[in-house]
């Protein structure tokens, strides 16, 4: 690891400060970002760590109904704060291993936005909106625009996430299926009834990252069964990841798969 300068600021205000600093990078759990550090894949001057901002932390409902959980709250914090939305709470339990649940944020998960993270699915499935702060100010961002290819998002350059909201829907569930060794989603379905309709985020399968599968939405919509999935045509495999795991046909199929499984987990 390359020698560099540690942060801890203990509001947003001061990280957003210390973000403007020429080559600084947020630091949330840490749980991808010092691994790549370690094996000398990138390299900053300066980490800002978001750890010591107890503003960012938590889990609350806010007039609308949603659930807002701050950006700096761990997946272990989470999983046990998450009881009005149980999917949610499903997704945040089964992250990797108690290590880096007890480490790693939501913040840092949807900053990241790894394409086979757990959290983009359940923000994306679920329509919440993710609340970001830099030094223009705060603005809300639509999970719909937030995600924009494998490792890049709507965030600007030094906006740190400092809340996301999740409306909670009538039924949902989230299935994965696991990649044992480093326990990401091989393919992992997150689905979300809500009255004016039904929500498919799929995440581990496609090279863009995370994305709605409107086919099934639609299907699900009219007909909310795993019948309703399962006979569909999978989705076209050429864009699909490709590796020793999987071909992209396969994670094709996995698709319709844990669809339909998280179908019939929500009923």
């Amino acid at each position: 690891m390359y020698n560099f300068e540690l942060v801890k600021p203990s509001s947003v205000a001061d990280a957003v400060s210390a973000l403007q600093g020429e080559d600084a990078q947020a630091l949330g759990g840490g749980q991808t970002l010092l691994p790549t550090m370690k094996a000398r894949l990138a390299q900053m001057e300066t980490l800002v760590s978001l750890s010591h901002i107890d503003e960012i932390k938590g889990v609350c409902t806010d007039d609308q109904g949603r659930l807002c959980v701050g950006g700096g709250t761990t997946h272990a914090a989470a999983a046990e704060a998450l009881s009005g939305y149980p999917a949610l709470a499903s997704l945040a339990a089964r992250i990797g291993d108690p290590a880096v649940r007890a480490r790693g944020t939501i913040g840092g998960s949807l900053a990241n936005d790894d394409p086979s993270a757990c959290w983009p699915a359940g923000a994306l499935g679920s329509g919440a909106t993710i609340v970001a702060v830099g030094s223009g100010g705060s603005r809300e961002i639509a999970a719909d625009d937030f995600f924009q290819g494998m490792f890049t998002t709507a965030l600007d350059e030094g906006e740190i996430i400092t809340e996301v909201k999740f409306p909670v829907p009538e039924k949902a569930a989230y299935e994965k299926f696991l990649q044992p060794a480093s326990r990401f989603p091989l393919v992992a379905a997150f689905v979300a009834k809500f009255s004016d309709g039904v929500r498919v985020a799929i995440t581990g399968a496609s090279q863009d990252g995370v994305f709605r599968w409107t086919e099934a939405e639609q299907a699900l919509s009219s007909n909310f069964s795993a019948d309703a999935v399962t006979g569909l045509a999978a989705p076209d495999g050429s864009g699909m990841i490709s590796d020793l795991h999987g071909s992209g046909d396969y994670r094709a199929h996995l698709v319709r798969v844990m669809t339909a499984r998280a179908v019939t987990a929500a009923s």
